[in-house]
């Protein structure tokens, strides 16, 4: 049976979270509205009938899906990891143990925050590539870009996560910025991977953000995601809440 005072607990923090993060001037720009600058940059002056090789997309398309995975990316990774850490070490998460709030609240808080911040980015990223670019596609198609691109972000909320409650606040944010670009660069948000060598597309194909934005290029050509990618993400998933799961608990017996 649901315990109605940590329900009332878990929902106030969800609502302090958001609010929280829907102040951050600075974050809101990083996650909103820079994704949809990049996109300008890269695909602003390509041709519209140019394929990137080896995916049957034309590079605004190819760069929309892309830009808008970097985006969503961006804002549960990037959100959760530094704000985890420092919380814990000026004892914000100490306090609110001594609460009714349960474990899993003060996660699924965390994780509801970033997902809110992250759908706008997904969208505005949208919006300036069929404005700008002429990105057109069917109403079912956006809107199972849209669903497919927001749910596959869960992925690497749970590893802002992990690593929020791996790192210390000093040393969160190299950590978070070397997987953050290396996960981005190497999974293919930045540039298509058949422009690497082999080996290193090799690796690149079991990367999650390389299984992350083909969800959206699948979409794009009018198929369903394929197997693979479905199944790389949900393991991907498992292994970073599990983690996360765990150091919380790790962390808690420390307290």
């Amino acid at each position: 049976m649901t315990n109605p005072t940590r329900s009332f607990a878990s929902r106030a923090l969800v609502k302090l979270e958001i609010a929280r993060s829907l102040r951050n001037r600075k974050f809101l720009f990083f996650s909103v509205v820079y994704p949809s600058l990049l996109f300008l940059i890269i695909a602003g002056g390509q041709s519209a009938t140019e394929k990137v090789e080896g995916t049957g997309l034309n590079l605004p398309a190819f760069f929309m899906v892309s830009m808008a995975s970097f985006g969503a990316l961006t804002a549960v990774l990037m959100g959760n990891s530094e704000r985890i850490a420092k919380e814990r070490e000026n004892g914000w998460v100490r306090q609110l143990r001594l609460t009714s709030l349960p474990g899993r609240g003060y996660v699924l808080a965390k994780t509801a925050s970033a997902a809110v911040v992250s759908l706008p980015s997904i969208v505005v990223v949208f919006v300036v590539a069929a404005a700008v670019k002429d990105v057109r596609f069917e109403a079912w198609q956006w809107l199972a870009l849209t669903g497919a691109i927001w749910a596959g972000s869960l992925c690497f909320a749970a590893l802002g996560v992990a690593i929020g409650y791996l790192a210390t606040g000093d040393a969160v944010r190299p950590i978070t910025m070397i997987v953050y670009f290396g996960l981005s660069v190497l999974g293919g948000l930045w540039m298509p991977t058949t422009t690497f060598p082999q080996w290193l597309q090799d690796i690149a194909s079991w990367l999650p953000t390389h299984a992350y934005a083909a969800l959206g290029q699948a979409i794009e050509l009018g198929n369903a995601p394929h197997a693979k990618d479905v199944t790389l993400l949900v393991a991907y998933f498992l292994l970073f809440a599990g983690g996360a799961a765990w150091l919380y608990r790790k962390d808690t017996l420390k307290a």
